[in-house]
């Protein structure tokens, strides 16, 4: 009997549709190897298998149980922060620039009440000397314990990895959890994590968002207050949202009000999400997008694609977004950037 590493790296070489991941604070790794190259869609929700959609909502694909070889292995991970945080950070002043340009244009649009709130983000490509995918995605694994960690590829599609630190929705057949998640702040090793108010403001219009969306179609919704997490070396403010499905809501309907959440797009998310079309100047495809676990043994557990790379022609690009309300401040978003691509960098 092969490793699950070596199953990887067969299924790979063959260039056949797969997916790899590691839910958060397990050392269980599942697999979906498919059998064939053939691109299947997501129609209704009602699929089994691993999706993987794009931020957009117009690709919608699914690795499917019935077409797929199913794998799971315990892989004995030891604790977070065993890479270090010495990659070269010197900044390109075009990039900062011009993201510090966007993040402008997104305050003066906010200022003018468009929105209250948008997520701008931008695109960074780091060239690959020597890559190994599955020592790539052992590394996450390792080192990303409190994230859904995954790799995904189908020659269709093209290569993902990531080691995303938000839940869109986990859901069975009666109920469903989800969570608001916003601010961001590196970790300094301070036994208390201080939260200025932009970043509390920021929380608040996603949770407020979120549950307003839920509520309008399920009257049994439950809040939690929001609290302190780390993802890596980076905290975030969390809250916890719970409900009920009904005749109005079901899991179909859940993710089409939930994604793409304001913690991806904004407040409110059509006209956010028309102006982040119009500016950012590049097409995040499957970044911001979702993915995860579909119907399997009744359960969907789905996670939004952050903290992500998609690597093509030795090459990985990286992706980095933030959150920006009209207390921003574009230098200060443009550090928040470059402190969340240290999460690929460090892997790379």
């Amino acid at each position: 009997m092969i490793s699950l590493i070596d199953k990887i790296a067969l299924h790979h070489q063959q260039n056949l549709p797969f997916v790899v991941y590691c839910k958060p604070n397990s050392n269980t790794v599942k697999g979906l190897f498919q059998d064939n190259d053939t691109l299947f869609e997501v129609r209704d929700f009602t699929e089994k298998g691993f999706v993987f959609a794009s931020f957009d909502g117009s690709q919608n694909y699914i690795i499917p149980e019935n077409e797929s070889e199913e794998w799971s292995e315990d892989w004995i991970s030891n604790h977070e922060s065993i890479l270090q945080n010495d990659f070269d950070t010197n900044d390109d002043i075009t990039a900062q620039t011009n993201f510090q340009d966007l993040v402008g244009k997104g305050i003066q649009a906010i200022q003018n009440n468009e929105f209250q709130k948008v997520v701008l983000s931008r695109m960074e490509t780091v060239s690959l000397a020597h890559f190994e995918l599955v020592t790539t995605f052992q590394k996450l694994v390792q080192q990303y314990r409190s994230a859904f960690v995954y790799c995904f590829h189908h020659p269709k599609i093209g290569t993902w990895l990531g080691a995303s630190p938000e839940q869109l929705l986990k859901a069975n057949i009666n109920s469903f959890e989800t969570m608001a998640l916003a601010g961001t702040q590196k970790d300094s090793g301070a036994a208390t994590v201080i939260w200025q108010q932009k970043e509390q403001e920021e929380q608040q219009f996603v949770t407020d968002y979120i549950v307003s969306k839920l509520k309008s179609v399920s009257t049994e919704i439950q809040v939690s207050e929001a609290y302190s997490v780390k993802a890596g070396t980076l905290w975030h403010i969390k809250t916890d949202i719970s409900g009920e499905f009904g005749p109005e809501l079901n899991l179909k309907k859940a993710i089409q009000l939930l994604h793409p959440t304001p913690a991806v797009c904004g407040v409110p998310k059509e006209i956010s999400k028309a102006f982040i079309v119009a500016n950012e100047n590049y097409n995040r495809s499957f970044y911001t997008g979702f993915l995860g676990e579909l119907n399997r043994n009744f359960v969907s557990d789905l996670f939004v694609n952050l903290r992500c790379m998609q690597i093509e022609n030795k090459q990985a690009h990286l992706y980095m977004g933030c959150g920006i309300t009209k207390d921003s401040d574009p230098e200060k978003e443009w550090r928040e950037s470059v402190n969340k691509s240290m999460t690929m960098k460090r892997i790379l």
